[in-house]
């Protein structure tokens, strides 16, 4: 079984910058897609950013320009690096690995909490 463990988040001051890494263990199938999505106390989880393993992305409206999303294959890890912070950006950020196709999986990491202060 795939176990997915984030790293990198903290307690950061409204316009600094944080970097999330996600990395896999065990083997992933095929080709996938990997993301990064964020939960606010009281709100509804939502998609921030996603990679495709042939390096396509795309980004949610509220934080496009100040997020990049990135993976690097051979270390099977998936990045978010985040710039211009803003206090709605605190969260707990999830990372998460899916197939649709055969053999299909979804794997959820168990989250890191970014705070961002104003």
């Amino acid at each position: 079984q795939v176990q997915l463990v984030e790293s990198g988040g903290g307690l950061v001051q409204a316009g600094g910058s944080l970097r999330l890494s996600c990395a896999a263990s065990g083997s992933i199938f095929g080709s996938n897609t990997m993301g990064w999505y964020r939960q606010a106390p009281g709100k509804q989880r939502e998609m921030v950013a996603t990679v495709t393993t042939g390096g396509g992305t795309a980004y949610a409206d509220s934080v496009k320009g100040r997020v990049t999303i990135s993976r690097d294959n051979t270390k099977n890890t998936v990045y978010l690096q985040m710039n211009s912070l803003k206090p709605d950006d605190t969260a707990v950020y999830y990372c998460n690995a899916r197939r649709v196709t055969l053999p299909s999986y979804e794997y959820w990491g168990r989250g890191t909490q970014v705070t961002v202060s104003s």
